[in-house]
């Protein structure tokens, strides 16, 4: 009878974190060397997630499955870039080469935006596309609010560097709103051991993508909540009605040095042991600190870092993907109408439902790539095609759709706060141009992320959607209109477009 092979007892656990040629190396001679040669892997690995972990993941990760959930205060911060589409369009017909030029722009214009950050105090919860999500966690000094204002102060100001950036086609700009609000809200952890999702909750997230909406480029524009904590420390203009922009008149001494708390590095786990069980010990330690964060990872994803992590590179590319989006309504906003207690509910409802629609998605194919911000209820980015390709992704895309908009429907809504909430989605589904690569630092926080018009797009689309309904851009239903059911609904024009476009409603699939 074969003995078992000393990695029986945690070869489970390796599957998803091991390139596929060391898997199998190890397996087949789990001699000191080859498990040595694991251990330095999976402390790249190790460094890597953490990168790719907001600081409350990293510094304090839930066991994979555990559902949790924290009020926190202090100050958001939200960004947008403008510009980037065009910067896009000058690269696009470079191929590669014009992916990796677009690269270093932005992976320059993210490591001086995150140092910035991360130098007065704040934490990058998350990118969302080119936009950044920043938390400033009120302390005993409840200064929050001032070192949210002086870091977008010094982050516009850094914006000059970006000005006039050189292309194959010309001189092009990138610019920044910044909008900044302070208030309480709801941290949870959600979903399933496979798949986690960290989430905020509540009006004061949705406030403070509003107020960077309502901003201007170049500018830092504040609700009055938060202006109202600041007023005395900076002269202000009227902006839309309901916030007011900063003015900066400030000599740099005056803005004053940086509050430094720099992100800090995960501590790499040390090898000790140099026999097959010390070694195998040493493993099994380390994996129970990248299993936590890698669950926050969506599946493709990580097998794309696991693969490269030796490179520590992922190269950027152009690809056509199809993009949805869905806006999921009625359940986040219950959080702030909670009930002391009744929390929980809203959180083991939410993370029943993340579960389910991002089982819809794997299913076929496809990527949830996170939960992020809407003016109401929360928007989930999911796309179809990268970083793996079919010839059918619209196809795939679409019976996702409908997949998530009947987990929705069977959606049990809890009663809070006395009321019992509608739950709906609107869906959006664009296909097109995109560019993807790791942004950020590149050996620091970073994430592997889509960008380009084609997402904004899928998102305008959603945002054209009544309650229920998926809309197609006229690509999509061109790739799916022999195999599923859809109706016209005419001409439409979405913002940042300058003509009208055809849109599209998903009804069903064809018998």
């Amino acid at each position: 009878m074969p003995s078992a092979s000393p990695l029986s007892s945690i070869e489970a656990r390796l599957r998803l974190l091991l390139p596929a040629d060391l898997y199998a190396s190890v397996w087949v001679d789990p001699s000191p060397t080859m498990l040595e040669r694991v251990f330095e892997h999976l402390r790249t690995l190790q460094r890597i997630l953490h990168d790719y972990s907001s600081r409350q993941i990293a510094e304090s990760p839930p066991q994979p499955g555990e559902v949790r959930y924290d009020w926190q205060r202090g100050t958001l911060m939200f960004t947008d870039l403008a510009g980037f589409t065009r910067l896009m369009e000058a690269n696009a017909s470079q191929g590669r080469l014009g992916a990796a030029s677009l690269l270093k722009v932005l992976n320059a214009y993210f490591a001086t935006m995150i140092e910035t950050i991360s130098k007065s105090g704040g934490d990058l919860l998350e990118f969302t596309g080119d936009a950044l999500f920043v938390f400033f966690p009120e302390m005993d000094r409840r200064n929050d609010a001032l070192q949210a204002v002086r870091a977008g102060l010094r982050m516009q100001r850094a914006m000059k560097e970006f000005s006039q950036i050189e292309t194959p086609t010309g001189t092009q700009q990138l610019q920044m709103r910044i909008g900044i609000h302070s208030g309480r809200f709801l941290t949870a952890d959600i979903g399933t051991p496979r798949r986690m999702e960290h989430v905020m909750l509540g009006t004061a997230v949705q406030q403070a993508k509003l107020t960077e909406s309502n901003g201007m480029n170049g500018r830092v524009n504040l609700s009055l909540k938060a202006f109202e904590r600041v007023q005395e420390h900076f002269h202000f203009e009227q902006g839309k009605p309901g916030y007011m922009l900063v003015v900066d008149d400030l000599t740099d001494e005056q803005l004053g040095e940086y509050e430094i708390t720099p992100r800090r590095r995960t501590t790499s786990s040390v090898l000790f042991e140099r026999g097959v069980a010390g070694l195998l010990n040493e493993i099994e330690g380390i994996l129970k600190s990248i299993e936590p964060m890698a669950s926050f990872i969506p599946a493709p994803i990580l097998n794309l870092l696991v693969e490269s992590a030796a490179q520590r590179n992922i190269p950027p590319d152009f690809p056509e993907p199809t993009v949805m989006f869905v806006n999921f309504i009625g359940l986040p906003e219950t959080v702030d109408r909670a009930l002391p207690g009744e929390e929980i509910k809203v959180v083991n409802s939410f993370s029943r439902a993340f579960a389910l629609i991002n089982a819809a998605v794997e299913a076929r194919g496809g990527v949830l790539k996170k939960v992020t911000y809407h003016l109401s209820g929360s928007d989930i980015l999911i796309y179809f095609g990268v970083p793996t390709a079919h010839t059918n992704d619209p196809a795939r895309a679409a019976e996702a759709a409908l997949a998530i908009r009947e987990v929705v429907r069977a959606i049990k809504p809890p009663t809070v706060g006395g009321l019992q909430p509608e739950i709906t989605c609107q869906i959006g589904i664009n296909q097109g141009a995109v560019f993807v690569g790791e942004i950020g630092e590149p050996r620091g926080r970073r994430e592997y992320n889509v960008l380009s018009d084609t997402v904004n797009t899928a998102a305008r689309l959603m945002n054209k959607a009544s309650k229920d309904q998926i809309i197609l851009s006229g690509k999509v239903h061109s790739a799916l209109s022999s195999a599923f059911a859809t109706e016209s609904l005419g001409m439409v024009a979405l913002k940042g477009k300058s003509a009208e476009m055809p849109i599209f409603e998903l009804t069903g699939k064809k018998e």
